[in-house]
């Protein structure tokens, strides 16, 4: 059967106990629409929750929380339980509960994603060579697969030129572009060095009205980077904002004309001295 992820937003005041009940009602009449609800995660600040199901069409698993509560999700999208895993997580972990991080605390759902792109690539293997244009790919890939290790970040695609990454906190992305920007500038890396790594991040919600997991947060992701100079690291003002009370800043740099965007984007850099 084919796998959905809803969401339900505008909740609300509801409680974590108020969503765990529904999702009880859910469980408890599931099999005579023939579906089963996975897990769920709860965004409280928001008033918003996303339900994983198995269920052989969408209307089934609607029919299952319109007969149950009442309370229709706002969207659904078809998925692949690959793909979720790389964006969420293990969040097998949980089922059929509600979705913790390791540390017991609620998953809200929101993602960092994070791009990665090598400016110039292209004009390398043309100057030096392909076999000098792919040591440069795989020392970025080795820079960047080391910081996504040791900070819980999930390698989503790699993309040609950079990799697409996955995190459950802003602050691990932070720390993760930080470091490989670092890794860039180390002297034993000065035959790659020239500032040629770019990196953008955004973050947000698994389902919005867009007709993909996360596709409005990746497709902003993959502008800002493709925004972003060589040597540096910008965000949007969702990660900004998601970073009020840590120890980071940012320089704003102003509303931003991106491709596909209909309204100019505020963007902020994060400067690399922060690193450490």
């Amino acid at each position: 059967m084919p796998i959905y992820m809803d969401v339900h937003a505008d909740l609300g005041d509801v409680t974590e106990q108020d969503i765990k009940d529904a999702h009880e009602r859910d469980l408890a009449i599931q099999d005579k629409y023939g579906v089963q609800f996975l897990t769920f995660w709860f965004n409280s600040p928001d008033g918003e929750a996303f339900c994983l199901v198995d269920a052989p069409t969408k209307e089934a698993a609607i029919a299952v929380h319109k007969a149950s509560h009442g309370l229709v999700p706002h969207n659904m999208v078809e998925v692949e339980k690959p793909s979720v895993g790389l964006f969420m997580g293990n969040w097998e972990k949980s089922a059929p509960n509600i979705a913790r991080h390791d540390d017991g605390q609620l998953d809200s759902g929101l993602r960092a994603i994070m791009f990665t792109d090598l400016v110039g690539s292209t004009q390398i293997s043309s100057r030096e060579g392909d076999a000098a244009a792919l040591a440069l790919l795989e020392r970025h890939d080795l820079i960047v697969r080391e910081a996504l290790s040791s900070h819980a970040g999930r390698e989503v695609k790699h993309t040609g030129d950079g990799i697409f990454a996955s995190f459950s906190h802003v602050s691990a992305a932070i720390k993760c572009a930080l470091e490989i920007q670092h890794g860039f500038g180390e002297p034993k890396n000065t035959d790659i060095d020239e500032g040629r790594l770019r990196i953008g991040i955004s973050a947000g919600e698994p389902v919005s009205q867009h007709e993909d997991l996360f596709g409005a947060v990746v497709n902003l992701a993959s502008r800002i980077c493709g925004h972003a100079s060589a040597g540096q690291i910008l965000v949007s003002s969702a990660v900004r904002e998601l970073s009020v009370g840590k120890p980071v800043s940012f320089v704003d740099r102003g509303p931003m004309a991106l491709k596909g965007f209909d309204d100019p984007v505020r963007l902020f850099e994060l400067p690399l001295n922060q690193f450490g």
